[in-house]
């Protein structure tokens, strides 16, 4: 996947200047594809180069113009074209089971230490996906279109982040019975 086409589904859902673009990214594709804003813009630059997305200059008052960038036709194309394509399981590439991997060769303290920060940060990053599931996405039973297809995302993240969090909890409870040294 590439950033492009990440782009191209957020503005499907609604045309956006960079900046309203990069702040949705921060809020809500972000969490399952990160970018910087820095990236945001050049990918758009590129995009309106491929003539994928098109920009309108709006007007501000007291403020610079803004360019408000919308979904062309082939990037409509485009998009059909990617969603309509397989793609493969992405692989795990994961440092914190290298280290996991490696703790023999090293400080498994310090291994033990960073699967208890990483638990935390999954911990939080689960919760909240699970206030924004209660916030956007009640009753889920009557979801459709849209709505039903961004809830499944947010499962996806639920799922996944509960899973890793499990994960850690499985380490630390490993660890924590074979003693801070473990096994070589």
């Amino acid at each position: 996947m590439s950033l492009e086409h990440a782009i191209l589904v957020s503005l499907r859902e609604r045309a956006a200047s960079g900046y309203e673009l990069a702040r949705r990214f921060d809020k809500s594709i972000g969490h399952f594809w990160a970018a910087t804003h820095q990236q945001i813009y050049r990918t758009l630059k590129r995009m309106v180069e491929h003539g994928w997305v098109t920009a309108d200059e709006v007007a501000q008052e007291g403020r610079p113009d803004k360019k408000v960038y919308r979904v062309s036709d082939a990037g409509i194309d485009e998009l059909a074209r990617w969603i309509g394509e397989p793609v493969d399981p992405p692989a795990l590439r994961n440092a914190l089971s290298v280290k996991l991997r490696g703790a023999s060769f090293g400080d498994v303290d310090a291994v033990t230490a960073e699967v208890t920060r990483h638990r935390r940060l999954h911990a939080e990053r689960l919760a909240l996906y699970r206030r924004i599931e209660q916030r956007d996405f009640p009753d889920p039973a009557p979801l459709s279109g849209r709505s039903l297809h961004q809830h499944l995302v947010l499962r996806g993240g639920i799922r996944t982040e509960q899973a890793m969090l499990d994960w850690c909890d499985e380490i630390l409870a490993a660890l924590a019975g074979k003693g801070s040294r473990g096994a070589g």
